[in-house]
């Protein structure tokens, strides 16, 4: 058997074995258009699954914002951002956003995951202290991982636990970073943002939160995760994406000026990417100023998601994400090709996104879904998947 041989059977032996478990994924075609419409295998279905929270992608404004700038720089950024591809409209984004998060500084990635996987190992190196959340995203760990850091886990959201590691192991460490998300990506609450920064500014520890999932949403006027107590909270490192509620692309951190220097002259993650398309870029910026312009609008996601729990006699969520924890991956294939079936897109999460056990389908709300589909979605969760789930 030739070597190319070896490595199809070892492909498919790998994927067979992922089948047998429920746990092989695929790629479908899905052609998202206004509102919360997406047309999947000829079908329109009403998407429950999307980060789109605010259906910014699809919004007249941003989308002109990314044609004039597409006319008027071209397609592509031509370079990394330390060589030539550093066109003026990233200026602009990152004034805008350090002035949105009130830090003197912000520093434009390709991505969310890139930003993570640069900033981590930019600031933490062998003999420094990591501590994280058991359930921070992926990047924040994959970061952590690069950076040659001793890292630590903390049970999700257990202060008391975060508070013990570091009485064992601050003392013996030169720096100090604790990650956490600012909203947690499949279960939808919050950290608690304010107290970790009291802990951290005790022990000598740098907070970085990671908001994908807050900015334009939560907190005052959308601010995000490091708003929602009464005051700011003292968060020196607010990273986040602009690919959820401010519906383009890219990843950001909101810092001090001498940070994001750093992190400009260090992180690999930067220095190595092309930059951002000038259209991906002017349409983040536009998409901002629709969130500062509309605050009331970027209620309407967590208004949608309080609807639904409501009707299924559920805690009222922090967040536009609300889990329904089924456990088993096949019955959650189920259930979501159950919805499907009923006019719904709502995408099972199975491990190892989620913990072993803990399989589910995953609801996002946007501003633009009606009423009379979250009371219909609610009926079918509740009559034909949870009962179901009772009963067995």
């Amino acid at each position: 058997m030739v070597s190319g041989d070896r490595l199809d059977a070892f492909a498919e032996a790998k994927l067979a074995e992922l089948e047998a478990q429920a746990l092989r994924r695929r790629l479908i075609e899905t052609d998202r258009r206004e509102g919360a419409l997406a047309i999947r295998n000829g079908r329109r279905l009403i998407s429950f699954c999307c980060n789109d929270y605010l259906n910014l992608s699809q919004n007249e404004a941003v989308k002109r914002a990314a044609i004039e700038a597409t006319e008027t720089y071209g397609v592509g950024s031509g370079a990394s951002r330390l060589v030539s591809g550093n066109h003026p409209l990233f200026h602009a984004l990152e004034t805008r956003l350090a002035k949105w998060k009130q830090t003197e500084d912000c520093v434009i990635f390709g991505s969310g995951y890139l930003a993570n996987l640069g900033i981590v190992p930019t600031l933490m190196r062998e003999g420094d202290l990591i501590i994280a959340d058991e359930l921070s995203h992926a990047c924040l760990l994959s970061g952590s991982k690069l950076s040659g850091a001793q890292t630590e886990i903390f049970r999700h959201n257990d202060m008391a636990h975060l508070q013990e590691l570091l009485a064992t192991h601050r003392g013996s460490a030169r720096h100090c970073l604790i990650l956490t998300d600012g909203i947690f990506s499949m279960d939808g609450d919050a950290a608690p943002v304010t107290e970790m920064a009291e802990i951290a500014e005790r022990h000598d520890a740098w907070l970085m939160t990671d908001d994908a999932h807050g900015i334009g949403v939560v907190g005052h006027e959308g601010r995000g995760s490091s708003f929602m107590g009464a005051e700011k909270a003292n968060v020196p490192l607010q990273m986040g994406t602009l690919s959820k509620a401010v519906g383009a692309y890219g990843g950001y951190l909101c810092a001090s000026k001498a940070v994001a220097d750093l992190i400009r002259t260090r992180a690999r993650t930067l220095i190595y990417s092309t930059g951002l398309p000038p259209a991906t870029v002017a349409s983040a910026i536009a998409a901002l100023d629709f969130i500062a312009a509309h605050p009331d609008y970027c209620k309407r996601p967590v208004e949608m998601a309080r609807r639904f729990t409501r009707a299924l006699g559920l805690p009222d969520p922090e967040s536009p994400i609300v889990p329904v924890i089924l456990g088993d991956a096949e019955a959650t294939l189920a259930a979501a090709q159950l919805l499907e079936a009923e006019g719904y897109l709502v995408t099972g999460i199975r491990p190892p996104t989620v913990p072993a056990g803990t399989a589910r389908l995953r609801f996002t709300f946007t501003a633009e879904h009606e009423d009379s589909d979250i009371v219909r979605l609610a009926d079918i969760v509740r009559e034909r998947i949870l009962k179901r789930q009772a009963a067995e």
